[in-house]
């Protein structure tokens, strides 16, 4: 029986223990892990849903360098763009998620501009950053996902 005890209280503290991501409230704390993560190395798009569609396959030939500058370098076999990314505290805003946005900024593509946006972030890791957005227009809400090469 102590056996049986024992091993319940070890799975219920090995479950408590356990750190789970989507319940993990993103903080100001976060902002330079997440900073360091994004900046090292390339990404692309794994997953973009677009209020009513996936259109990830827009994005299957890019890949993605966020720079330590600020600059969000996109390239393909035929393209080469820049454009402007962040990783802010917004405090005091209307967001009612977390107040740390990534924001991703481009002019000038309309494929690119798609991505413009303050997104939310859902979860992070080293391989992986989750984002979501909450149109302001018509309520819909976007996803995003980075996946490290």
């Amino acid at each position: 029986m102590k056996k049986v005890i024992l091993s319940l209280i070890a799975l219920i503290l090995l479950a408590a223990c356990e750190k789970n991501e989507t319940d993990t409230e993103i903080s100001s704390a976060d902002l330079e892990t997440i900073r360091s993560t994004v900046t090292s190395g390339q990404w692309r798009v794994s997953y973009y849903y677009d209020s009513d569609k996936d259109e990830t396959s827009d994005y299957d030939a890019y890949t993605f360098d966020f720079g330590t500058d600020g600059v969000l370098s996109v390239s393909s076999e035929d393209v080469s763009l820049s454009g402007a990314w962040s990783v802010t505290d917004d405090k005091g805003s209307d967001d009612d998620e977390s107040d740390i946005d990534f924001n991703i900024i481009f002019n000038g593509s309309d494929l690119f501009e798609e991505l413009s946006d303050d997104w939310e972030i859902v979860k992070y890791s080293n391989t992986k950053i989750e984002l979501f957005d909450v149109s302001g227009g018509d309520g819909t809400t976007d996803y995003l996902t980075f996946e490290k090469l």
